[in-house]
């Protein structure tokens, strides 16, 4: 049985991941800043108040992230360890040797690090967007952490990287034996059809700070 203060515990957890305050998600999605403050989680009269569908839908949308992961954050017992993993632009992520055939960061010139909660057994880094070709999902100056480990389905966000050295962040919309299509995030870019051959790795996007 779901309690009032999972519930609202979750909230709290997704955006300390994306690095927001409570209101500062709140603003992100739509909604009054003051809509998730602890102040206005019991009334006047000492009753409970719950967040609405409706909110928890918007948050949802505004983070990237999925039910699923909304789920986890309600069972957890406490905030995530926090770790440090590899950073770099995500224009650059296509220049030189910086990955491994695994789709994981070799290190050295060119990589940074941020601390991010631990992913557990996923290995993942990050990648920070540069420029506006992501609008209006993911905007310049958001970082993307993407794990090459996780098990990817029809409709997650995914980074993939071509051997020619292109990286695309898109929606997986179909993969078949042979291709795998791509949904572009951006209305003003079209959707792409790829051959297996053409993919170095594909990462799914685990969670977006902002």
């Amino acid at each position: 049985m779901l309690s009032h203060e999972q519930i609202w515990n979750a909230i709290d957890r997704l955006a300390e991941r994306h690095g927001y305050s409570a209101s500062g998600l709140a603003r992100r999605a739509g909604l009054d800043a003051t809509s998730f403050n602890r102040s206005k989680r019991v009334g006047a009269d000492g009753r409970k108040r719950w967040p609405s569908t409706e909110s928890v839908s918007k948050v949802l949308a505004a983070t990237g992230s999925s039910l699923d992961e909304f789920l986890r954050l309600i069972e957890a017992r406490e905030i995530p360890a926090r770790t440090m993993v590899p950073l770099i632009g995500l224009t650059q992520a296509g220049a030189g040797r910086l990955f491994t055939d695994e789709g994981m960061p070799t290190g050295g010139a060119g990589w940074e690090e941020i601390e991010f909660p631990d992913l557990g057994e996923e290995r993942a880094f990050a990648l920070e967007i540069q420029g506006d070709s992501m609008l209006p999902l993911f905007r310049d100056g958001d970082v993307l952490i993407v794990s090459p480990t996780a098990s990817v389905r029809k409709g997650d966000r995914v980074v993939v990287r071509l051997h020619g050295g292109e990286v695309l962040a898109k929606e997986l919309k179909r993969r078949t034996a042979r291709t795998v299509e791509l949904a572009s995030l951006n209305p003003e870019h079209e959707d792409r059809v790829l051959n297996l051959g053409e993919i170095a790795w594909m990462a799914r996007v685990m969670w977006v700070r902002q």
